[in-house]
């Protein structure tokens, strides 16, 4: 499988796991341990993974959502929480979920998967990818389950980032973009029915060179990656995104 390839076959299943335990009932029941919303738990347990920054940089991480909804979910929510704190305490959340569902995948393919894809992500630079560089700062856990989840978390953040790229690159501004992604996420952003875009074919043109951008640029950090390592990120992506259909709980 070329890069190319495992890019786009990846793309969709990465996406969905990595933000499957954002809104899962007992992800809402640990942002109530921490004083908050699931809603302040989930903008202050990513965003938190930057440390107890400035607005201003959650906002530029988080790019796709408006000023006011970053409000809400990052200052609100610091006023009630340590972002520091809670980032943990949102990666643990995570890895619970992750022990809720894996349980049926071959602890093989998930280590495999691990390895890929923490190796992948070791191999991008520092410095630009916000989000990445935050979930990177944890260490690789010894259980292949968590290792795995990890995996999909720093793929889904990696592939966002450089989608965002992508975005600048062609001339989308955030509000075209959020609302070519998905009309629904554009209000679930924080925008409002005032702010809607005009949408022209130019519009739609350069929303496609800009998932094809993003394809390519996530084919070249795959690049890393050797003929059984593709595979095996592969292989593990569609064994997690499967097993999201009929969760089972890991033994023990």
């Amino acid at each position: 499988m070329d890069t190319s390839t495992l890019a786009e076959v990846t793309a969709d299943s990465t996406q969905i796991l990595g933000m499957s335990f954002y809104f899962d009932p007992l992800t809402g029941e640990r942002a109530k341990e921490n004083g908050l919303n699931i809603y302040q738990f989930y903008g202050l347990g990513r965003g938190g993974t930057l440390g107890d920054v400035p607005v201003d940089v959650v906002q530029e991480a988080f790019t796709f959502f408006h000023p006011r909804a970053i409000g809400r979910l990052w200052t609100e929510a610091r006023a009630k929480a340590d972002p520091v704190t809670v980032a943990v305490n949102y990666l643990q959340a995570a890895y619970q979920f992750a022990d809720r569902t894996f349980g049926a995948v071959d602890l093989e393919i998930l280590s495999n998967y691990a390895a890929a894809a923490h190796k992948v992500a070791s191999s991008v630079g520092e410095g630009k990818h916000h989000l990445l560089d935050g979930y990177k700062q944890y260490d690789v856990p010894s259980s292949p389950v968590h290792a795995a989840y990890l995996g999909t978390i720093l793929m889904r953040e990696l592939r966002g980032c450089v989608h965002i790229d992508a975005v600048n690159q062609v001339g989308l501004s955030v509000a075209e973009a959020c609302y070519l992604q998905d009309p629904g996420v554009f209000q679930m952003h924080g925008f409002v029915e005032d702010e809607t875009p005009v949408i022209t074919a130019e519009h739609e043109a350069k929303k496609q060179r800009a998932e094809a951008l993003t394809t390519a640029m996530m084919a070249e950090c795959f690049g890393v990656l050797s003929d059984d390592e593709r595979r095996h990120l592969a292989d593990g992506a569609a064994a997690m995104f499967d097993a999201l259909k009929a969760p089972v709980p890991v033994a023990g």
